[in-house]
């Protein structure tokens, strides 16, 4: 996200590039890329001429938006979301704890753009 946010302004991205810059294979990109693009993220077009783009502006986009749909979601466990995925989850010390750390962990990712990782204005929390 951050290589095609630096590299779009030319247009579409193609993902060997991107491997080429990143030092990463063009067949683990594709497997990355597939739930940006599921999630609204990404935009691809096919073809010689294809290739990726953000979907919006980077500035929109958040760092939670992206490791929500790559990582499939932000829970640290199952119960911190779903209450009724054990039956102690009301009186367990444990969940309140790993909850908080959720929490910041998504307040964290939430508080910076695409765009200020990007362009190198990310904020120090």
């Amino acid at each position: 996200m951050i290589d095609v946010a630096r590299n779009q302004q030319d247009g579409r991205v193609a993902l060997k590039d991107v491997a080429a810059r990143q030092g990463i294979s063009k067949k683990y990109l594709e497997q990355v890329a597939a739930p940006l693009v599921n999630a609204h993220l990404l935009l691809v077009t096919r073809g010689p001429l294809g290739g990726y783009r953000l979907s919006r502006d980077a500035h929109d986009i958040t760092l939670a938006d992206i490791v929500s749909a790559s990582e499939d979601g932000l829970e640290l466990l199952t119960c911190t979301i779903d209450v009724g995925a054990c039956e102690r989850a009301n009186d367990c010390a444990s969940r309140r704890i790993w909850g908080g750390l959720q929490d910041a962990i998504y307040q964290y990712l939430a508080d910076q753009s695409l765009a200020d990782v990007a362009y190198g204005s990310a904020p120090t929390h």
